[in-house]
């Protein structure tokens, strides 16, 4: 058991030190931590520019965890971030040479530029936190969060994500332009010395660490869920198996993630029951990539997140 209020605490701490960092971005910020409290990862989307990268090292530095990094490219193998047996020949043995992914936090930089091979080497580790060369299976260390980026422009000689990985994702979150105001105070803080490709220089502190998230996650398994809140979350993800412009409904892994997230964003928020608005607030990052339009509906213009508000305003909210 932790103390009433430990995670909103601690994630009021990470958010004002990536904020150091990374500006005008709290919303993303604030789903990710959701996303890393219920065990989960998350796929960003933004075109280039926008701080994904800059973000995720900003969050690693706060949390104080082992961070990697790998830029995928098409010539990337599983080898290269599982890792391999390489012969000791001194010793006459087989040694394990580790791979990027034994970490606590991976970013997978551009993650469909590289081939369905590669991606595929991804299922495992993200679904059972673990990672097996040559029939041997290592259990990584915990937390555990995978953090993919795409860019959702320049599509030649990219590699469509497959929807098994698509789905092992917990959320999809979209990373916009900053605006005006927060795109000045970005130009001030590069001309006070800021300089993105030396994290240090914003200053950020290690205000967590993994003993600390790991506290975070047992406040949030005792966080209240109503009977008719579970009725809400059912709905809603039924609603999308039957929408005419939907070919293929989110599937009962979304409902877990709806419950499981709400449980984490309401702790996050100092509360210990989640409420409806909860639900609201988390319906678009976590069935955005979970749902397939129709073609018709694709080509009439339907976007995903049209298709999900449309979902929300019919189903009927809990008292």
């Amino acid at each position: 058991m932790t103390e009433k209020g430990f995670t909103a605490d601690l994630a009021a701490r990470i958010r004002a030190e990536i904020e150091k960092a990374v500006i005008n971005q709290p919303e993303i910020t604030d789903y990710a931590l959701t996303c890393l409290l219920s065990r989960g990862h998350v796929l960003i989307e933004g075109v280039p520019g926008l701080a994904k990268t800059l973000w995720v090292r900003a969050l690693s530095k706060a949390i104080n965890v082992d961070f990697k990094r790998v830029q995928f490219t098409s010539d990337l193998m599983p080898a290269d971030i599982l890792g391999m047996k390489i012969y000791n020949m001194e010793q006459s043995v087989f040694v394990l040479k580790k791979g990027p992914l034994f970490t606590n936090l991976f970013l997978a930089d551009e993650i469909n530029r590289t081939p369905p091979k590669t991606q595929s080497a991804l299922l495992e580790v993200m679904e059972e936190k673990a990672i097996t060369i040559d029939g041997e299976t290592h259990i990584l260390s915990s937390p555990f969060m995978v953090i993919a980026t795409e860019n959702p422009v320049e599509y030649e000689g990219t590699y469509p994500l497959p929807e098994a990985l698509v789905d092992r994702f917990m959320m999809k979150l979209m990373v916009t332009y900053p605006g005006i105001a927060s795109e000045k105070t970005i130009l001030s803080m590069y001309n006070r010395g800021f300089n993105a490709a030396d994290i240090n220089t914003a200053g950020i502190n290690a205000v967590a660490t993994a003993y600390d998230i790991e506290r975070a996650r047992e406040e949030v398994a005792d966080i209240v869920v109503d009977d008719s809140i579970l009725n809400y979350i059912v709905s809603i993800i039924e609603t999308t198996r039957r929408v005419n412009s939907v070919a293929i409904g989110a599937s009962p892994r979304g409902s877990v993630a709806l419950l499981t997230n709400a449980k984490a964003y309401a702790a996050i928020k100092g509360r210990d029951f989640v409420t409806p608005d909860d639900i609201k607030e988390l319906a678009l990052p976590i069935l955005r990539h979970r749902i397939i339009l129709k073609p018709e509906a694709e080509i009439d213009g339907m976007k995903t997140d049209r298709v999900i508000e449309g979902i929300l305003s019919q189903v009927k909210v809990p008292r």
